[in-house]
């Protein structure tokens, strides 16, 4: 059974920041590669970033690209989401997800395991 939990959200001006986490039980994500995805409401599910287990290669939709960075601290078994210069429209439930492949992808499909969410709400 692996279990992802997603904490760090939130309410926040505009302009603010927030620093997602994702951490795992039952499986260590040292050999994952990973994803950032969010779902705001009466929307599709949509990729934000993705990271191989090296960490070295990253990806970012065009829309958070310069805001977003997602990091990875193997020792702890942890991915980031460091996210800043929030706007509205990035107001939604933020999922991680861990692929059983060594590197992320922009595709939900691509992913076998999710986390519960945690919701960012960004205020104008």
């Amino acid at each position: 059974q692996v279990l992802l939990v997603e904490s760090g959200g939130g309410l926040v001006q505009a302009g603010g920041s927030l620093r997602l986490s994702c951490s795992a039980s039952g499986r260590t994500l040292n050999n994952s590669g990973m994803g950032w995805f969010r779902q705001a409401p009466g929307k599709e599910r949509e990729f934000v970033a993705a990271i191989s287990v090296s960490g070295v290669t990253t990806y970012a939709a065009d829309s958070v690209k310069g805001r977003f960075t997602i990091s990875r601290d193997n020792t702890k078994n942890t991915v980031y989401l460091q996210m800043n210069n929030l706007k509205p429209e990035d107001t939604a439930v933020y999922y991680c997800a861990a692929s059983t492949l060594r590197v992320g992808d922009r595709s939900p499909a691509f992913y076998a395991y999710w986390g519960q969410g945690t919701q960012v709400t960004v205020s104008s």
